[in-house]
């Protein structure tokens, strides 16, 4: 949703509500509170969609290097007419190898992205306690 959109929605809805005239309650920092809720589920969504392309991203790097990495040894293997089997437990030995590091590396990614997401949401519920806070102590 395009940030226009979104402020003129917002604000159609804040007349709205803004015409219920309720005592006590500040109706202002009240929509003015959700506005930064659904400002940081947007943030929270596009660090999510961020790492999620980041982990595919990775995905296709890996899948990438490993096929090139297979045609070489391939070829390695049908230049110089050796036996296939010459040398397999050491290939299958560094293909595992390179596949755990692959996967640790995926893990942190994905990690990481949803602990960029999660700080998000816990900053904006850290704010919005706060803001309850100040809305329900009495006016002087």
């Amino acid at each position: 949703m395009d940030s226009t959109n979104f402020n003129s929605i917002f604000a159609e809805y804040k007349k709205v509500v803004g015409q219920f005239k309720l005592p006590g309650v500040d109706v202002g920092a009240l929509l003015e509170s959700r506005r930064k809720d659904i400002e940081a589920i947007v943030e929270a969504n596009t660090t999510a969609l961020a790492g999620v392309q980041s982990l595919a991203q990775k995905q296709s790097e890996i899948l990438r290097t490993t096929l090139t990495e297979l045609q070489s040894h391939v070829s390695r293997v049908t230049q110089s007419g050796a036996q296939p089997a010459a040398n397999t437990g050491e290939v299958v030995q560094q293909a595992l190898h390179k596949a755990l590091v692959d996967m640790q590396e995926l893990a942190d990614t994905a990690y990481r992205a949803q602990s960029d997401s999660f700080a998000v949401v816990t900053k904006r519920v850290a704010e919005h306690v706060e803001e309850l806070k100040t809305l329900l102590q009495p006016k002087k």
